[in-house]
């Protein structure tokens, strides 16, 4: 009989609770799933960052002298094989808050393990929190959860005898080369790297630079990719940032490395990676369905040939700062969060296309796509939620505003580098555009037209009551230093409804 630990999105041996608590002899497994890989939001960018970062993995193991078990194909298929030859006495694994793809999946496994009468213990990794019967006191909960002792690696644990496998070098039939040139490293070491070079001073113009695409790439912790497959845990990361805050804290602020602000900033930023994780964690739907239902009654289906969608996605609108940050996205496989705010909130109110269509072009974009955070943050950027106020950027004017002398539009959009900065930002003022595509739409007339169909609906009738609905479900309580707000209930909600209704926040 054998304990078998089953790795998902939890690439790493320290701090993981499944692996401590197996007892030899132990099977340490990874199934390439080609099902999940067929899937609309997966792409060979991210096969590239989680070999790697399995590569890595397959190395930390063999330090504790326990091999990792490569297989590929069905989850379900390839623990019956197991339990077949060996006997299965316990299966161990994180709790996974993923896609509509692993939820199923993951419901597959369960049948199968209470049909053979083998115990699967799913244990918490992060601030996220399965079965959960209301948001009151999450955050509080949070930080307890996040206060926990950090576990080492296991040692003395007896491996298995069987053979490893091969990392394939991808899971699915398709072409490889969707245009990522610059990878970002996968792997712990360059997980522990980025936060320790943020700490140490990279990090010390978080708060200004990350606004922009172009100082945000380097005052970024660019940890999410790390996060997303748990190179390093989310309690590792927060407690080495709060370690470093109470350090920068007792320093003579001329000898700090960073800010003492930085550092808080990117706390706060765990806390809301785990916040937004926990939305989809509680509806798996908000994959797909909109969380308010009067913005999923007025949706419209977008193909996936769309011609507005194909030429956003590649940058191709004629607008030449969202360009520049898609066609950067599509090299880069990374963007800075207002930037993705902007493109995200373009495609749905300037170009009227379906959240779940654009969502799906950013999803295989991302290498660091996290469906937690990634369908939350989708709807909340097209208005789709019900309780955020919307946010109707002005491409033009972010451009200005974020790259005044157009030096990112002139790095992705050659065709402009040639024009002054004003009109880099602005072609169709000049005539000298060499080959770049006239804007596909009028800036301010599709800005009205997207005030107007969101005022329609925030004035349908029981919008605010909706509202208050998805708030109770899904709305923060936090007001300040982590502590939930007790005033945080329908009538918040509605009120917030009630007052979207009469003025729509727009970023001009």
């Amino acid at each position: 009989m054998i304990e078998v630990v089953w790795f998902k999105r939890d690439l790493r041996v320290e701090d993981h609770a499944a692996l401590s608590a197996a007892r030899a002899p132990v099977l340490c497994l990874y199934v390439v799933e080609p099902g999940y890989w067929r899937g609309e939001d997966t792409s060979p960018r991210q096969w590239r960052f989680t070999r790697a970062a399995l590569a890595d993995l397959r190395t930390a193991l063999a330090r504790i002298g326990l091999p990792l078990v490569l297989r590929t194909g069905d989850a379900v298929a390839v623990l019956a094989d197991l339990h077949a030859r060996h006997g299965i006495r316990a299966l161990h694994s994180h709790q996974e808050t993923s896609n509509l793809w692993t939820y199923a999946r993951d419901r597959a496994v369960a049948r199968f393990c209470r049909a053979h009468a083998i115990p699967w213990a799913e244990h918490r990794q992060s601030g996220v929190f399965r079965a959960l019967a209301s948001r009151d006191r999450w955050a509080a909960r949070f930080a307890a959860q996040m206060a926990g002792p950090i576990l080492p690696a296991p040692r003395g644990l007896v491996p298995a005898d069987e053979p490893e496998g091969a990392i394939p070098d991808q899971p699915r039939a398709w072409n490889p080369d969707d245009g990522l040139l610059r990878p970002q490293p996968a792997g712990r070491a360059a997980a522990l790297g980025l936060l320790e070079s943020f700490l140490s001073g990279r990090g010390a113009d978080y708060r200004r630079g990350m606004s922009s695409p172009l100082t945000a790439a380097r005052a970024c912790s660019r940890l999410s990719p790390h996060l997303a497959l748990g190179s390093i845990s989310m309690r590792e990361a927060l407690q080495r940032v709060q370690a470093a805050q109470r350090d920068i804290a007792a320093m003579d602020p001329r000898a700090r490395p960073i800010p003492l602000g930085a550092a808080q900033s990117l706390a706060s930023r765990l806390h809301w990676h785990c916040h937004f994780i926990q939305k989809l964690e509680s509806e798996p739907e908000l994959e797909t369905r909109a969380a308010h239902p009067a913005a999923e009654a007025a949706r419209r289906p977008t193909a996936p040939d769309d011609p507005a969608l194909r030429a956003w996605a590649e940058g191709r609108s004629g607008l030449p700062f969202l360009d520049a940050c898609m066609r950067s996205l599509v090299a880069t496989g990374w963007l800075n969060f207002r930037m993705r705010a902007m493109v995200q909130a373009v495609a749905s109110y300037h170009l009227a296309l379906d959240w779940r269509a654009s969502g799906l072009v950013l999803a295989r974009l991302f290498t660091d796509y996290e469906p937690g955070i990634h369908w939350p943050q989708v709807q909340m950027q097209s208005g789709a939620t019900g309780i955020n106020t919307p946010r109707i950027y002005n491409p033009v004017k972010q451009g200005l505003d974020q790259d005044p002398e157009g030096a990112f539009i002139a790095r992705w959009i050659p065709e402009l580098a040639h024009l002054p900065p004003a009109l880099r930002h602005m072609p169709w003022r000049g005539d000298g555009a060499r080959g770049y595509p006239p804007p596909m739409l009028d800036v301010a007339a599709a800005m009205r037209a997207a005030r107007e169909r969101l005022s329609a609906i925030r004035r349908s009738a029981g919008f605010a009551e909706a509202a208050a609905r998805v708030y109770d479900r899904h709305g923060s309580r936090q007001r300040r230093h982590g502590q939930d707000d007790p005033m945080g209930d329908r009538a918040r909600a509605a009120q917030r409804a009630a007052r979207d209704r009469r003025q729509l926040s727009l970023d001009l």
